[in-house]
């Protein structure tokens, strides 16, 4: 297993970080099978989607203020329930396969890193899982 620390400047920021998990991919020598990509915050997600057009992320930070908004009467006494929720919603992990070494998202797929209770200092583990041939 491999971590690695992002850090978000704002409440709510989708990180790019697939560069990130193709360098550890590349350093656990990793040819073909499956890379986890796993955070341990509840307040925080990962989830695959398009990376070529920023408006995409900024559409979808845009709607899940509408569904999700930070005010709304919650009982939670932190605060942040909008967060949690948000975060539940992407998902805490996501798999990629991996073939010869290079992580297999489509040509407009990124991984992101899902912040919603920023700006934080957080940690994103990786997890290897090999495919044995006979």
């Amino acid at each position: 297993m491999q971590k690695f620390q992002v850090h978000t400047s704002e409440r709510t920021h989708f990180l790019e970080i697939s560069g990130e998990v193709q360098e550890q991919v590349s350093k656990a020598n990793l040819q073909d099978g499956l890379v986890t990509v796993f955070v341990p915050h509840t307040t925080a997600g990962i989830t695959i989607n398009e990376h070529a057009d920023p408006d995409v992320v900024h559409d979808m930070k845009d709607v899940l203020d509408r569904m999700v908004p930070w005010e709304g009467g919650y009982r939670h006494a932190e605060g942040n329930t909008a967060a949690h929720v948000k975060a539940s919603m992407m998902g805490s992990s996501a798999q990629v396969l991996v073939v010869d070494g290079r992580l297999q998202l489509g040509t407009w797929q990124g991984i992101f890193f899902c912040e919603f209770d920023g700006p934080r200092s957080r940690t994103v583990w990786l997890h290897f899982s090999s495919t044995i041939t006979p």
